[in-house]
Formats: structure tokens, C-alpha cells, sequence
């Protein structure tokens, strides 16, 4: 429909990339993406990704996995985040969810796969996970922002100073209202309260990040990161900073942008 560059409240310019509907929105954050793996690979012999789970992901996910010309034995994927105690047989597992939708779609198989395992210590499983991601350069982080605002698990107020690539987070009535809604889960109860996360600071050190937010219930979301300050209770808004961003929207999720 239309791609732009927006000017946030802090003058910091933004790639915001509107479409009609959200397989437009999805195939072109794929190949935006696939791209830049493809020139990783070319530049380094290898790649770097970080990918999100969600339904905001489905359509993307869908075009990436059958993107021509990646070498996905030499990509590296990261796990943005998962809740802690869950299961990977459990539907809500986002593990199972990267399982089935993209490993198990590929043509081939993927260099690594580090899925969070939240089953067992967990800070353990954080300190584990920092050792796997230190020295990595990652050059595309595949993302969403929540209803509440949030970027992976960082519910608000998110923490913005911390550098350890995974920590421990609670999850807000707000975000598990979201995951009920989305049928992951048959009532609120179930919705765990406390989730394995990649933190603010290591997402913004992608070189590139795809976020992509469709749907109406996510405009609100999107006005307030976008044209808001820079505030840790509007977790998306630090996107304002890392100049290497494009949000896909669809009309309905940028309904209240200017």
C-alpha cells in the first residue's frame, strides 16, 4: 500500500511500511529479512537471526521458510522467548511453535536451532543461553510488539539498562489477556505469569530489526511506540533508537497513525 519514513517524538527516523492486507505484510518482512541473510552469508559465510513467535508471525514465517537462494545450513537462529515451566508438547510452547512452523518447513536442515527450555532451572537456562548468543553479531531480529507494547516478554515497565541477553521476567494481566485471547489457552489462570526473555538492550543490538504488527487490536500499541517518548512503560517505543528498523503494519494496525 505505502512505505514511508516517519520522524517519532525524538527525531529518530522510522521505516514504516504499510500494507493491505497482512500476507502483503508478511511477504514483504520475509523478504526484506531473507535478504539480509542472504547478504550476511555472502559477506561472512554465515548468518545470525533472531525469530518471535505469534500469530502477528504466521504469514511471514510462511514466506520465509520458501525463500529461494538461503543456505539455511549455515544460519544460526536464536529464540526471542518462551514461558518458563511450559512443556514443548504443550500448544502454547513457543519451541513447538518455531518446531513446526519453521524448522520442520525448511528445505533443509538449519545450522542451530537454540530453543529457550524453560522446563528446568531457569536461571540456568538463562546464563546457558548467554554463553550461546556472546560474540554473535545478529543480523536480522524477526519481532512483534504486544497489545500492551511489549518487545519478546519485556512487559512495562521493561528494563532498558540491563545487558544479559536472557532474563527472568513477570508477565502483566494484559499480556496473558493477550495469549488468552489468541486461544493458546482455555482461561486466564492457565496463562503462566513468569517467562524466559531476550532483553531490550540484546534486541536492539541486531543490526537489523523486522517487526511486523498487524491487526487493529495492536494500533494503539503502535501510536503510542511511534509517536510517544521513549518510556519504559511503552516497551516498544525504544524502537525510536536503532536506526535499522521497519515496522510492517497493515490499515488496521496503523489506523491511528497520522
Amino acid at each position: 500500500m505505502t512505505a514511508l519514513a516517519g520522524v517519532c517524538q525524538h527525531g529518530y527516523e522510522v521505516k514504516i511500511d504499510i500494507s493491505q492486507s497482512k500476507a502483503e505484510l508478511g511477504r514483504k518482512a520475509a523478504i526484506q529479512g531473507s535478504e539480509a541473510i542472504k547478504q550476511a552469508i555472502r559477506e561472512r559465510g554465515r548468518a545470525s537471526i533472531i525469530l518471535a513467535t505469534g500469530v502477528s508471525q504466521f504469514e511471514m514465517l510462511g514466506v520465509l521458510v520458501s525463500s529461494e537462494g538461503i543456505d539455511w545450513s549455515k544460519v544460526e537462529v536464536f529464540h526471542l522467548d518462551e514461558y518458563a515451566g511450559m512443556s514443548i508438547e504443550h500448544p502454547a510452547s513457543f519451541r513447538k511453535f518455531l518446531k513446526e512452523r519453521f524448522v520442520d518447513q525448511l528445505p533443509q536442515q538449519i545450522g542451530a536451532m537454540n530453543y529457550i527450555d524453560g522446563e528446568g532451572d531457569w536461571q540456568a537456562e538463562c546464563n546457558r543461553l548467554a554463553k550461546l548468543i556472546s560474540g554473535h553479531r545478529i543480523d536480522v531480529a524477526f519481532i512483534g510488539i504486544g497489545e500492551n507494547g511489549h518487545l519478546a516478554f519485556n512487559d512495562p515497565p521493561a528494563d532498558f539498562e540491563t545487558t544479559e541477553p536472557y532474563i527472568l521476567v513477570q508477565l502483566d494481566e494484559a499480556c496473558r489477556a493477550q495469549q488468552l485471547g489468541e486461544g493458546w489457552f482455555p482461561n486466564l489462570d492457565a496463562v503462566p505469569t513468569t517467562a524466559i526473555s531476550m532483553s531490550i538492550r540484546h534486541i536492539l543490538g541486531s543490526t537489523i530489526i523486522v517487526c511486523s504488527v498487524p491487526d487493529a487490536r495492536k494500533a494503539i500499541a503502535v501510536r503510542n511506540a511511534l509517536k510517544g517518548p521513549v518510556t519504559p512503560d511503552v516497551p516498544a517505543s525504544i524502537l525510536q533508537q536503532h536506526p535499522g528498523t521497519t515496522l510492517y503494519l497493515d490499515s488496521f494496525s496503523a489506523a491511528l497513525l497520522d
